[in-house]
């Protein structure tokens, strides 16, 4: 199979595909991998390194397109690239198209075969390609809370773990998965006061049991919520429901309820975010200001550290990448019920129900 392999054009996205390492597995099997010229250059990989890998180092975003069966790419593509993506092209990528209508409507024109790293799903429920970004991004909603809780940023004015004589910042984590833990983690290692909410008790119980004792634990309702975000310095939206829009925990008037300088960061953007006030940012303008409360809402909080995120996300994608390369598509996912689940939108027809119901389709396209 050619398998193509595009540079980020999304605003600040410094992630590639693919590293070098994963390129080498692919040609020592005969596979033939086109990669763009300095795709990889902000994440640490040069074009010699996937050169020596076996890879074809093209010049434009359109070569790669046009001689590729498959393309893996790490966002959505945007709209300079709807029209390059082909019929029965595969596209694995990050997709959310429950928070995108526009970029849906694109993908369903194209008659491609988009499969979502963020719905694949294995027998116990996890998601193996959508684990290791939310790691960095609930560790990385901590540091980024941590500053914006500064002065000179408009936050509080406020050290988050404190010092001796001094009390510590306090933590209020939305949701005890994979963002939410390890939110908590970071924050808890910085000495912060963290409590994590959610609907899950087994949920809760685990964080009870592997956190250590300045990490508590409180049952996710209405009342709960407005009771911490009265005295919480730093929020965190961790929510996910796969596939599907976020659910709004806070609305625009509890915002009135904070104390000002206070920090949301809504890690939940991508899907719509668990905020009211949420809408996407970029590295570039990462937060804005509503009510007195600084918003840091990054769609692709990971591609800060691009380094770390795009070997932690090969080292995932790869199993998926090498199945579809050398089974194609429809045996790939007859033989991987998980990478089943990560079909969205197959040749012009949604089959993905999620997405049919954040957009009240399921007439038109059932």
């Amino acid at each position: 199979m050619k398998i193509g392999i595009p540079k980020e054009i999304k605003n600040n996205e410094s992630r590639v595909g693919m590293t070098p390492a994963g390129v080498l597995e692919l040609t020592k099997l005969g596979h033939d991998v086109y990669i763009q010229s300095i795709a990889g250059d902000s994440s640490g990989f040069d074009d010699e390194d996937y050169h020596v890998a076996g890879a074809k180092v093209l010049p434009t975003i359109d070569r790669v397109y046009e001689i590729a069966d498959m393309i893996v790419k790490v966002k959505e593509p945007i709209e300079q690239e709807y029209d390059l993506i082909r019929e029965d092209q595969i596209i694995f990528t990050y997709f959310h198209f429950a928070s995108n209508q526009r970029l849906t409507e694109a993908m369903l024109r194209s008659k491609s075969i988009c499969i979502a790293y963020e719905t694949v799903e294995n027998e116990s429920g996890a998601l193996p390609l959508l684990t290791p970004m939310s790691e960095v991004a609930g560790r990385m909603a901590i540091q980024q809370g941590a500053k914006y809780l500064e002065k000179p940023v408009k936050g509080k004015g406020l050290l988050l773990g404190g010092v001796p004589g001094v009390p510590p910042g306090k933590v209020l984590v939305l949701g005890a998965g994979t963002v939410g833990i390890q939110a908590a983690k970071m924050a808890a290692g910085l000495g912060a006061q963290v409590t994590v909410l959610d609907v899950n008790m087994d949920r809760l119980r685990y964080v009870n049991d592997i956190m250590p004792s300045h990490v508590v634990t409180e049952f996710s309702n209405e009342y709960n919520i407005r009771k911490h975000i009265k005295t919480s310095d730093l929020i965190i939206g961790g929510v996910l429901i796969t596939g599907a829009k976020a659910p709004k925990l806070i609305t625009r008037a509890m915002l009135k309820e904070m104390q000002s300088g206070t920090v949301i960061v809504d890690v939940a953007v991508d899907q719509g975010g668990c905020i009211e006030t949420t809408r996407p940012t970029t590295h570039e303008e990462p937060a804005y200001i509503i009510d007195e409360i600084v918003h840091y809402c990054v769609a692709n909080m990971p591609g800060a550290v691009p380094h770390t995120s795009t070997i932690a996300l090969t080292n995932v994608t790869l199993p998926y990448v090498l199945k579809l390369a050398e089974n194609g598509w429809k045996k790939a996912c007859d033989e991987d019920k998980s990478l089943e689940k990560g079909l969205n939108i197959i040749s012009g027809k949604i089959v993905y129900d999620p997405i049919l119901e954040a957009f009240d389709w399921k007439e038109a396209f059932a």
